[in-house]
């Protein structure tokens, strides 16, 4: 039952990304599968949330430098049991950033599954991403624990801090997409 938004956001991003089909049917599979997979012990894999997080002009992506995994990358991190991984990405952004934010729109704007290397206790295991486009309603961000600092990339710069494929697809669906910063319109 907690699953079923979810698995109905997942088949209209489906239809809207159809070259992407591979990666949905694995993701709803999952889902499907794993009752837990909201929960961060679940070791087969467990739904995240993260952020497209923009600036109030939609120009540059706050990234952070993330502790644990030493990389660029968005926002975002683990539901913990909340199977609203619109609302997890919002947590995220929030916690992560310390900037208030909006949801420029509701639907999913990426998937990505990744696998996350172990680390200490924690076997290695998959992230099954759901990302959202988010803006900030501020540029001065605090850096939190998770992260050893913050940085507004603009959009044509993203390969100076990062070659993840995934932000580099998110940056060229960002593009194709012409949102309009405060607009809501998800095109």
């Amino acid at each position: 039952m907690h699953r079923r938004n979810l698995l109905s956001q997942l088949l209209e991003y489906k239809n809207r990304y159809p070259d992407e089909q591979a990666t949905v049917e694995r993701f709803m599979a999952f889902v499907q599968s794993q009752p837990r997979c909201f929960e961060r012990d679940c070791w087969q894999g467990h739904v995240t949330g993260s952020a497209w997080l923009v600036d109030p002009q939609g120009e540059a992506l706050l990234l952070t430098h993330h502790r644990k995994l030493n990389m660029w990358l968005q926002l975002g991190g683990h539901s913990d049991g909340d199977a609203d991984t619109q609302r997890v990405a919002v947590r995220e952004a929030q916690e992560e950033s310390g900037l208030a934010v909006v949801v420029l729109s509701p639907s999913i704007f990426d998937l990505d599954i990744h696998e996350i290397p172990g680390h200490k206790s924690d076997p290695a295991h998959f992230h099954f991403d759901v990302r959202y486009v988010l803006q900030a309603q501020s540029a001065a961000f605090v850096v939190s624990d998770e992260s050893v600092d913050l940085s507004w990339v603009a959009l044509t710069e993203l390969e100076q801090y990062t070659r993840e494929y995934s932000i580099l697809r998110m940056r060229e669906k960002w593009i194709a997409h012409e949102y309009s910063a405060g607009s809501g319109n998800s095109g």
